[in-house]
């Protein structure tokens, strides 16, 4: 099998595989350099250039901490030129204060937890790694990794790592943003002192290409770009002595050598790639006297305008299918667009447009609240959480784009001034985004590439919205985090999550939650015969690839109307089609239309229709009705209406008997139960179902008389559309 995979790769494939297989074996015996760096090896091995030639100048005589001291010098003069404008400029703390006091005392408070040694990293809370810290623990396990060689560890590997997500949240070192931020609002040394501190230790306990932490190439390029961070917003600090800032320049060129080297140009060629263009961006126009650095650059730019045009598609769609990474492209680019612009970089035609439709459909999605709901994977990262927010919470996303792009609707979504815009864009933004132009939105929209239908009243607090699945089963070059959710749907009522993507818990965990949480069993479609509509072949990989079809889309001021369809269950040689249809009859209820046929030789069939509610709602049988009131006190009356009899169920919490059902993960790490609604029915094909989904302001509001005269039969008659 694995020399059937090498005879599908490309000569560039097969030529960037061997070489990064070289510099592994060349780094495991020693014969090629980590990229580490002591201070006077740093000082002089610099880019010709004026200054430069000033600390080659001071090594000749010796004087090593001069040479230290002009390196500190230009450093805060770059920032203050080159890094995002609020984060160097002066008034950024104090209008944060007066115009976001509430941000700014989170950003305290998390800062005084984690300087206490509790963190809360992902959807875990209170997470203890010991005094020191262990920054290759997992403390959900109590399993520590090896300290040996990067390339001999399998991150994957359970029993010798845990959940290397947990370890690798840690050893981001974002939660290091807070405490810098802190300093930035008080200019208490104590922040500084220990921020600059944790790092020294962390490099001592982390030898360049030793252990879990530099197993991925992401992982250090998210680390690249926290420690640049602070070390802007510590550059006036009196504990960033010059040796402290050179030692962790040593550590930044570790990291950014290791980077280049491994890129992810074949394992994960997604946001994982990405993430580490961003990072030797960041770099190379912070440390441009680094004599890669041009090169850095050069490789960033390119990745990130090769990989814009494959990763995002023409309507905005991330191909990853999930939200949360499509948050991480938006992120991860906005940030590009803001440094190109600060350095004189070029921008290629088109990039601004394609990054701005990538908030547009993350805009379509969103709830009042600025949350948005989860589709595929997510592991409740952040390229930059500079505030502690929800994983969903994609408000501080908003208000950069805002700015970024002029877009009132962005700002609306936002619902006013977010920190992060105010470190990123500085204070112009208090006063931009009152004047940009009044929002021109469709709340229903088609995104036909990414295969996302939108169907909703509007954006108020009251809004009701349905978003049906019609693309892919996540990206075309392994469908890592993408779910077996074809023609799901999801909904809100009255501003509330109602029906959900179940999520996911964990990647390395007890593999049975992955595959579950991926599974049609927790999704809003149909399964058959008890099959999911794909299968998994390890923890980001399919052993089948299916993908829906988008027969008709129609939007007007009376109804938006979607049909889809796909042919994921194959029995032999008989292939089963699932259509489904969903009718917006505004701005009142949704009528889905569900029509399983087989093509071959007819048996009988196990059909179930499947519907996940979000925690905490209450689902009553009342008569044909079920009845599903929310938290807020509204309710979703759902009828099924089949020509043959369904069979009702509730689940909640299920392990056994397969399939898991009636479970829901918020954020990664977190696992609660929540209810389901199945209706099943055992017959020969074809079969219709039509179900009725009725938002009622009222828990309470009595059941609707539907069609009183007819049958079941003369209605499923009347909507053979």
């Amino acid at each position: 099998m694995r020399f059937e995979r090498i005879a599908h790769w490309s000569r560039a494939e097969l030529s960037g595989r061997l070489r990064q297989e070289r510099y592994k074996l060349l780094e495991r015996l020693h014969l090629v350099g980590s990229g580490a760096l002591d201070a006077r090896s740093l000082c002089s091995s610099l880019a010709p250039g004026p200054l430069d030639d000033a600390v080659r100048s001071r090594l000749k005589r010796e004087d090593l901490g001069g040479a230290m001291q002009l390196l500190l010098e230009r450093f805060r003069e770059r920032a203050r030129e080159r890094f995002f404008v609020g984060a160097t400029h002066q008034a950024t703390p104090a209008l944060i204060s007066e115009l976001m006091p509430t941000a700014r005392q989170a950003v305290l408070e998390a800062a005084e937890k984690s300087l206490s040694g509790s963190f809360d990293l992902l959807g875990y809370g209170d997470l203890k790694f010991g005094e020191p810290v262990d920054w290759h623990l997992d403390p959900v396990s109590g399993i520590t990794a090896p300290l040996k060689h990067w390339s001999r560890i399998d991150p994957l590997d359970r029993a010798s790592i845990g959940d290397h997500k947990i370890i690798w949240e840690l050893n981001r070192h974002q939660w290091l943003l807070h405490w810098a931020q802190a300093y930035a609002f008080t200019r208490d040394e104590r922040y500084a002192e220990q921020t600059l501190a944790v790092l020294e230790r962390w490099q001592l306990a982390n030898p360049p290409g030793q252990g879990v932490n530099w197993a991925s190439s992401l992982e250090l390029a998210m680390r690249l770009i926290a420690w640049c961070w602070v070390l802007v917003l510590l550059r006036d600090s009196a504990a960033l002595r010059p040796e402290v800032f050179v030692r962790v320049l040593g550590a930044i060129h570790a990291h950014a050598t290791h980077v280049a080297r491994h890129l992810s140009t074949t394992f994960s060629p997604n946001t994982h790639l990405l993430g580490e263009a961003l990072g030797l961006l960041y770099v190379s126009v912070l440390f441009p006297e680094n004599e890669e650095a041009a090169g850095w650059r050069t490789i960033a730019q390119h990745i990130l305008v090769e990989q814009l045009g494959q990763q995002v598609l023409p309507d905005g769609v991330c191909f990853e299918q999930s939200t949360c990474y499509q948050r991480y492209t938006a992120e991860m680019y906005m940030h590009y667009l803001i440094l190109a612009e600060r350095n004189g970089l070029p921008i290629a035609a088109g990039v601004r447009e394609r990054v701005e439709h990538s908030v547009d459909f993350l805009l379509a999605l969103s709830r009042a609240d600025g949350s948005v709901a989860q589709i595929g994977d997510g592991d409740g990262g952040w390229l930059l959480p500079l505030l502690p927010r929800k994983a969903d919470d994609m408000r501080g996303v908003f208000a950069t784009a805002a700015t970024l792009f002029r877009r009132r609707e962005f700002a609306e979504a936002a619902g006013g001034h977010a920190l992060e815009s105010a470190w990123l864009l500085g204070p112009r933004i208090m006063h931009d985004v009152v004047r940009i132009a009044p929002a021109r939105y469709s709340p229903s929209r088609l995104f036909e590439a990414g295969g996302y239908a939108v169907l909703r009243t509007d954006f108020g607090p009251n809004a009701h919205q349905l978003t049906f699945d019609v693309g892919p089963l996540g990206c075309p070059i392994s469908g890592a985090h993408g779910h077996a959710d074809l023609l799901a749907l999801t909904c809100d009522i009255f501003g509330e999550p109602c029906m959900v993507d179940p999520g996911m818990p964990n990647y390395g965990g007890d593999p049975k939650w992955r595959d579950a949480f991926r599974s049609t069993a927790l999704h809003n479609s149909v399964m058959v015969d008890a099959c999911s509509q794909a299968v998994p072949n390890g923890p980001f990989s399919w052993k089948n690839r299916p993908r829906a079809r988008l027969r008709s889309w129609i939007s007007n001021a009376v109804f938006d109307f979607v049909d889809g369809e796909h042919d994921a269950y194959r029995f032999g040689s008989n292939a089963l089609t699932h259509r489904r249809r969903v009718i917006f009859v505004k701005p009142s209820y949704w009528i889905v239309i569900d029509d399983i046929d087989e093509v071959g030789h007819r048996r009988e069939r196990r059909v179930e229709l499947c519907f996940q509610f979000a925690p905490r709602h209450d689902l009553r049988a009342e008569l044909d009705w079920v009845r599903v009131v929310t938290p807020g006190g509204h309710a979703l009356l759902v009828r099924a209406i089949a020509a043959v009899p369904l069979e009702t169920a509730i689940h909640e919490g299920e392990q056994d008997p397969l399939p898991i059902r009636g479970w829901f993960s918020g954020a990664y790490g977190n696992l609660q139960p929540a209810p389901a609604l199945v209706y099943t029915a055992t017959t020969q094909l074809p079969l219709r179902v039509v179900t009725l989904l009725l938002p009622v302001e009222r828990s309470d509001a009595p059941l609707p008389e539907l069609f009183p005269p007819e049958s079941d039969a003369h209605l499923l008659r009347r909507l053979a559309v």
